[in-house]
């Protein structure tokens, strides 16, 4: 089994992350012991999300293995223009190590700040967004919903459905075309995605 870790912070944004945390569950029920959630802080403390939510967490980021990881999801917070050192050493080593690291809003602000971002195409909120951070790639930037460069994922606050999407496909959750009928299905509603879904078990 592998981890799926999300780095959980104070004030972190509870909807950047929610579409994620029912994907593997919903895989894992279907198919146990591929993937599971695991949520680790700075301190091995317990967060309390931007929506007043106090999440207990597993342990420590600084203790990953990456051995063990199947992905590193960063979500926004509204902390992330200084501090998280051991977040983004470890997103760091994550990378090295072929781990996806996946950033969304603020996220990438870190990921910026630690020169993550200066040899990848990436996205944000918005480039003067990162910018501010001085980072050397903003010759990079793309404006898109997601963008997915050598491991990289990035996306902007406002896209968490495209932001899950990345992720599953980096990982291979589902089958591609249960992937697909899921997005249709968050992005539009209709339902013959939904009837896609239901066919493909998802």
């Amino acid at each position: 089994m592998r981890d799926v870790v999300l780095y959980a912070t104070d004030t972190m944004a509870d909807w950047e992350y929610g579409h994620i945390l029912g994907g593997v569950a919903t895989a894992e029920a279907q198919a146990p012991g591929r993937f599971r959630t695991r949520a680790l802080s700075e301190d091995g403390g317990p967060v309390t999300t931007l929506g007043g939510m106090r999440v207990d967490v597993d342990g420590r980021i600084g203790d990953a293995d990456p051995g063990s990881i199947a992905a590193l999801v960063l979500p926004g917070a509204n902390t992330w223009e200084g501090g998280h050192g051991q977040a983004l050493r470890t997103a760091s080593a994550m990378r090295a190590a072929g781990v996806p690291v996946a950033a969304i809003c603020g996220a990438t602000l870190g990921l910026a700040r630690a020169g993550m971002l200066d040899g990848v195409a990436h996205t944000s909120n918005a480039p003067e967004f990162l910018a501010s951070s001085g980072y050397a790639g903003a010759g990079r930037y793309v404006e898109a919903r997601t963008v997915s460069d050598d491991g990289v994922i990035t996306a902007p606050g406002a896209m968490p459905v495209d932001f899950a999407a990345a992720v599953f496909r980096a990982i291979g959750l589902f089958p591609e075309p249960v992937i697909d009928a899921w997005y249709g299905l968050f992005t539009t509603g209709e339902r013959r995605y939904f009837e896609a879904l239901q066919g493909g078990e998802a």
